[in-house]
């Protein structure tokens, strides 16, 4: 089926967990949380919302993603790395040895 015509795709029934007669359906919504003392703001954040009460529940990948973008250490350099140099190991010859 085609994305074209969302018509033809099989409609899906999710019941919402809040109100008896409600179905969850897929929105992009403004998603809203504090990050210390500031308000952010994500607008077409996907979830699902109830068609009648309007109960919403958001997509944890979405989820997953936007928490590690607002981490605190977001964009900060790691730290540094030491790289140890490793001794060359000694290099076997080539040579058989045979007993003569």
């Amino acid at each position: 089926m085609s994305d074209r015509f969302p018509a033809l795709r099989p409609p899906v029934n999710i019941p919402c967990g809040s109100c008896p007669a409600g179905q969850m359906q897929p929105a992009d919504v403004t998603y809203f949380t504090w990050l210390g003392d500031q308000l952010i703001t994500v607008p077409d954040f996907p979830a699902w919302v109830c068609d009648v009460c309007g109960r919403r529940e958001y997509d944890p990948r979405a989820l997953n993603q936007l928490s590690l973008i607002l981490a605190p250490n977001a964009g900060k350099a790691t730290g540094r790395r030491s790289i140890q140099k490793r001794a060359n190991p000694k290099r076997k010859s080539n040579r058989s040895s045979t007993a003569s």
